[in-house]
């Protein structure tokens, strides 16, 4: 296969034994990719302090990398679970406390679906916390479901919605 770009949210809301603080321990994700045989780091975004979602507790260290490989999206998916179980990554319960996260959000061929793996992630165009550090470094990539760039995904995101209209004068 060619080289492919993908885009990969990375997040962390738990501290770890050598790296520390969550923030630091994206930092170390972005050097664990970068190292990865087969993947060149393109770039990382800025690291973001986050709310936690669901049950996780504790907020959140995110941010979004760019990668790009010759792996298919099924080997690139095994790459990035050996990295966080080398991290101390375990199963744990959905959405709960963990030390590192490493997600598939896009890649550059469109969709993909297998039974471990959907591109894009299925949630993706709801979470800021994907979609701020994306806009940052791809605003102009496409989602292949929508055609809407990430720029204008993160437009409608981040667009204030009145919670009570103006009331109608006529």
């Amino acid at each position: 296969m060619a080289k492919t770009s993908y885009a990969v949210a990375l997040g962390s809301n738990r501290r770890h034994g050598v790296y520390g603080a969550p923030a630091a321990v994206v930092r170390a994700a972005g050097a664990a990719l970068a190292a990865e045989p087969g993947v060149a780091l393109e770039t990382l975004s800025t690291i973001r302090a986050t709310p936690a979602l669901g049950p996780a507790g504790r907020s959140f260290a995110n941010a979004a990398a760019i990668l790009s490989s010759s792996h298919d999206p099924a080997q690139m998916l095994v790459r990035l679970k050996a990295i966080e179980r080398a991290f101390g990554r375990r199963p744990g319960r959905r959405w709960g406390p963990r030390v590192l996260d490493l997600d598939i959000v896009l890649w550059s061929h469109g969709p993909f679906a297998e039974a471990s793996l959907t591109i894009p992630h299925p949630a993706f165009r709801a979470r800021r916390f994907v979609l701020d550090p994306l806009a940052e470094l791809v605003p102009g990539w496409r989602d292949p479901l929508t055609g809407l760039t990430i720029r204008q995904l993160h437009a409608r995101l981040a667009a204030p919605r009145p919670v009570d209209p103006a009331p109608q004068h006529s």
